[in-house]
């Protein structure tokens, strides 16, 4: 069984504007197995949360994890995410059933959230896609 820690950042320059997300990945002695850095174009600070999360899902799946613990600093996302508000955003509603679809391939998932500052490695990569644009 694989447990992996996993923080993920979404944020758009402008809200819409152009975005980008971080995740880095580690297993449960804190190794780092994977970082993801992408640009995604112009989308909304929570559709890049959102992105985030699932480009981490698809990483995680990739590198065999079954359970797994996501921190994340967008409380608004985590709070849907564990069912705590509902997602009204019909833009958001495609990407939490995917995210929803996903997580079925895993055994068991937390989202937790935490303070901006402790979230500051994703949040680089996020920053860094979107320097880089493409």
């Amino acid at each position: 069984m694989s447990s992996f820690i996993i923080y993920t950042d979404g944020g758009a320059r402008g809200n819409p504007g152009p975005a980008g997300i971080g995740a880095v990945i580690y297993d449960n002695q804190r190794q780092l197995l994977a970082e993801v850095s992408q640009y995604l174009g112009v989308a909304t600070n929570n559709q890049a949360e959102y992105r985030a999360v699932i480009a981490a899902l698809e990483k995680a799946a990739e590198l065999g994890g079954s359970e797994l613990e996501f921190y994340l600093d967008s409380e608004l996302v985590v709070r849907q995410l564990n069912h705590e508000y509902k997602v009204k955003n019909k833009d958001l509603a495609p990407l939490f059933l995917k995210i929803h679809n996903l997580l079925l391939g895993f055994k068991k998932s937390s989202f937790s959230h935490i303070p901006r500052e402790h979230n500051k490695e994703a949040d680089k990569l996020a920053n860094e896609a979107m320097d880089r644009g493409v």
